[in-house]
């Protein structure tokens, strides 16, 4: 459907230009909200779920707070906090980095590891998300909104 009839848009967009800042804001939450949805059997967020694939990427090594939080998605969410949650939940171990007392080390658990395998076996429903786009047309996409982001400050 398109974006005017989505939106109820009455009047005509100012440019193309703008009409397409505003479809890549409707688009993004289009996006979000079906992960949100796609995440809630497991009890996660799209923040938690963010992070436990970080701690798998760097498994079996533990890693900090700080580098949780810079490799985030969402940059304003409170590592620390979803950190909390996700040990409360025995997916991570947070444990205090020897001398400094304030550096948290995080590492995904067996059980964190286990929980991601589990949601993957079930990432053809992401995928067909997407599946009104064929393939040439989805690695344009991602070419046009890496160049997008390249311009931008």
């Amino acid at each position: 459907m398109q974006l005017e009839k989505e939106i109820h848009q009455v009047r005509p967009f100012r440019n193309d230009y703008h009409k397409a800042t505003v479809n890549l804001i409707y688009s993004g939450k289009w996006v979000l909200q079906f992960v949100t949805d796609f995440l809630k059997p497991y009890k996660l967020t799209l923040q938690q779920y963010n992070i436990l694939r970080i701690l798998r990427g760097k498994y079996p090594e533990a890693i900090t707070v700080t580098f949780i939080r810079d490799r985030m998605l969402d940059r304003m969410s409170d590592a620390s906090r979803l950190v909390e949650h996700l040990r409360k939940k025995e997916l991570v171990i947070r444990t205090t980095a020897g001398s400094d007392r304030r550096r948290m080390d995080v590492v995904i658990t067996e059980k964190g590891l286990a929980l991601l395998e589990e949601i993957e076996k079930e990432n053809d429903q992401m995928d067909k998300r997407l599946a009104t786009l064929d393939e040439q047309e989805v690695v344009q996409l991602n070419f046009l909104l890496d160049k997008l982001r390249n311009i931008l400050p």
